[in-house]
């Protein structure tokens, strides 16, 4: 399929109302890929720029921007946040932004290819959208900025212009096929008595990632092993409780989403809890379930016919104990954690720890010693 194909396949999907990673899929593509075809001349509606980095130095351009959405998302949850690009830094590989609404972890080193992207609105009154989107190398988005109203869009149109690729950072952009994810080795082969032993050890909540590391254990199979200690199970519906009391009582509360290069933090309260249930042409098949938050600066939509399962972690630090909630879907992967809001220096929040205590468990299926 050469890319006049894509883009003509991908306008009539558009048309039906997919959105764009669905309709890539639709074609057997990466979303990566169907940008990367709206590159050059065409007629289309949809019109992408190849950017050039380096990408730290684009997101602290983008500072004079005023307000953007920010979008970072996974298979099955999408978490944006609306807000300045403030206090952006990092070198090489890694890089964090740390404003006051945009709050992010910044992993460069996935970071294969990015785009402007402008969409014709079919309202001919309407202003296109305008966005920049970065994808890895298997065209899996890592993140998304969006203009809107409050948006200087002569300043975010110069960001653009700056960070257009030019010569032969302007080529065509390879993605590659995404690889089968290795299994996790078996539980017998971990060190279970090491791993609690060092994570009775943790100083900070930071720690962990290397402990994983350290170990060789998948995150799930980390909690598995220090089941009863550290860890507990909880019924899926805990994730639509948990957000539900947060809401009741006013407890601010932080959410992470992450995406292959980039985890994206909202700290504060959540008002605005929205489950909404879809049914498709098939009435044979099951609901599609979203579990929304809508507020202003800041939405999450989460499939919660997706979870899998859901743990109660807990880390020992040198301000004590730090308690997440952490949903993963089919796949075992990672959809998004919850924490209590707090400050390096300060103890989790009571509120916090009621809204946990009072979630709802499931027995425990790791055999007995």
């Amino acid at each position: 399929m050469n890319a006049q194909d894509i883009r003509d396949r991908f306008a009539a999907l558009r048309a039906k109302g997919m959105r764009h990673k669905d309709a890539a899929a639709a074609m057997g593509l990466s979303e990566g890929a169907a940008a990367a075809a709206h590159t050059g001349t065409h007629d289309k509606a949809l019109r992408a720029t190849r950017l050039r980095g380096p990408w730290v130095e684009l997101l602290q351009a983008l500072e004079l921007c005023g307000p953007v959405l920010a979008l970072t998302r996974n298979e099955t949850t999408v978490h944006e946040k609306t807000g300045v690009y403030e206090k952006v830094s990092g070198s090489g590989a890694m890089g964090i932004a740390l404003g006051e609404a945009i709050d992010l972890r910044l992993f460069f080193s996935r970071w294969h290819a990015g785009f402007a992207v402008s969409e014709a609105a079919a309202n001919p009154g309407v202003l296109p959208s305008l966005s920049l989107q970065f994808f890895n190398a298997q065209g899996v988005a890592v993140h998304k900025i969006f203009v809107r109203d409050a948006t200087d869009r002569d300043a975010f149109q110069s960001v653009i212009d700056t960070y257009t690729a030019t010569g032969e950072e302007a080529g065509p952009v390879a993605f590659v096929a995404a690889q089968d994810k290795a299994a996790p080795r078996e539980d017998s082969a971990v060190d279970a008595a090491g791993l609690a032993e060092a994570w009775r050890g943790m100083k900070d909540t930071h720690e962990f990632f290397g402990l994983l590391n350290k170990f060789n254990v998948e995150r799930q199979q980390s909690f598995r092993l220090t089941e009863g200690e550290f860890t507990q199970r909880a019924e899926p519906g805990a994730i639509r409780a948990l957000l539900q009391e947060a809401s009741f009582d006013g407890t601010p509360i932080m959410v992470f989403v992450g995406s292959p290069g980039c985890i994206q933090i909202h700290s504060g309260p959540v008002v605005r809890i929205e489950p909404m249930e879809m049914r498709g042409a098939d009435e044979n098949a099951s609901p599609i379930r979203w579990l929304n938050v809508l507020d202003p600066g800041f939405n999450l939509h989460l499939r919660e016919d997706r979870i899998a399962s859901v743990w109660i972690v807990e880390k020992p630090t040198s301000d004590g104990v730090v308690t997440s909630v952490e949903a993963f879907d089919h796949t075992g992967e990672l959809m998004a954690m919850f924490f209590g809001a707090r400050k390096p220096g300060t103890p989790e929040l009571e509120p916090w720890r009621h809204i946990v205590r009072e979630l709802p468990r499931l027995q425990s299926t790791t055999p007995a010693p």
